[in-house]
């Protein structure tokens, strides 16, 4: 890291901003999982940091931004409003928008909000927010995980359990905060298990810190029961905004966090990007073979805006 920030973006929210790699290289802002689970060790690993000047931050309400785990004035177009912001702040005109899981969901959002200021796209881990997608990861995956889910559910009633998400909503904004830290390591041990290609212990241990939990749990609840503050289908049909933009997708074909069906439709509505299919990968990027991709994805894009400036 080469210079890090404190921005306030509004009277309540102010974000931790930092910046590492190359301050002359093509500018790339990296954003972040979740929602809420903030800047994390490794996140800017598959950008070569001599040819780009790389910019991550905490979103509103996660890892150092603060408040903390808040959900006032949290929405999707709030984040895109804080994306360009930063983007204002450093003197950057145009630059890289990289995300995956939610990333790639506000990367799309932002791309089609701002698309005279994105330089091109590296999406992973796709997610476009719908209900089905939600539903999926509640309930549906449970056919995978039958004894992870069994005890993620058994956090509640059984008479709310048709109904996971309402049933963590309700206790992660309640009043009672011992309740809140529970639901949260709850909603985030089971995501922990669900996210890598082989059980890794380690990686559950990493994902249920409890403070990074709670606003993890907390956000990621808040942006699910809202529809990610998006209109159903709104990322595919803005497609024509920034299809002429360079664009690279990974996906795991083992995702159960983000399944492959839905960056299958984001590929058939954007053939122009190019997809890649990673066999042996679940949805964490440290699994080899995703990093490994994604790595050779941004070097594809690094070549392509270099020749473009030459």
């Amino acid at each position: 890291m080469f210079r890090s920030h404190r921005l306030k973006v509004d009277g309540l929210h102010e974000l931790q901003v930092e910046e590492s790699g190359n301050p002359h290289g093509i500018p790339v802002v990296v954003l972040h999982g979740g929602p809420g689970a903030g800047i994390r060790p490794g996140s800017t690993r598959s950008f070569d940091p001599g040819a780009f000047r790389i910019v991550a931050f905490d979103q509103r309400g996660a890892g150092r931004s603060t408040p903390h785990a808040e959900l006032a004035g949290n929405t999707t177009q709030a984040l895109v409003a804080d994306i360009e912001r930063i983007r204002e702040a450093l003197g950057i005109d145009r630059w890289l928008v990289a995300g995956g899981s939610w990333g790639s969901c506000l990367a799309l959002a932002y791309g089609q909000a701002h698309p005279g200021r994105c330089l091109g796209f590296r999406l992973h881990g796709i997610f476009l927010a719908s209900r089905a997608e939600v539903d999926w990861w509640f309930q549906g995956c449970r056919v995978l995980f039958p004894d992870r889910w069994e005890a993620f559910a058994g956090f509640v009633p059984e008479a709310e359990r048709g109904d996971l998400l309402a049933a963590y909503h309700r206790r992660l904004t309640g009043e009672d905060p011992e309740l809140r830290l529970a639901a949260a390591i709850s909603l985030r041990t089971f995501s922990a298990w669900t996210q890598t290609f082989l059980p890794d212990p380690e990686h559950v241990a990493s994902l249920t810190e409890p403070k990074a939990a709670l606003a993890v749990a907390r956000i990621f609840t808040h942006y699910c029961v809202n529809g990610a503050f998006l209109q159903p289908g709104q990322l595919l049909h803005g497609l024509g905004r920034i299809r002429h933009l360079p664009a690279e997708i990974v996906q795991g074909r083992y995702d159960i966090v983000t399944p492959m069906a839905t960056a299958w439709a984001l590929h058939r509505a954007w053939p122009e990007a190019r997809f890649t299919i990673v066999d042996e990968a679940n949805h964490a990027a440290t699994d080899r073979g995703l990093s490994q991709a994604l790595r050779a994805a941004t070097d594809r894009l690094r070549d392509v805006l270099a020749s473009a400036a030459a």
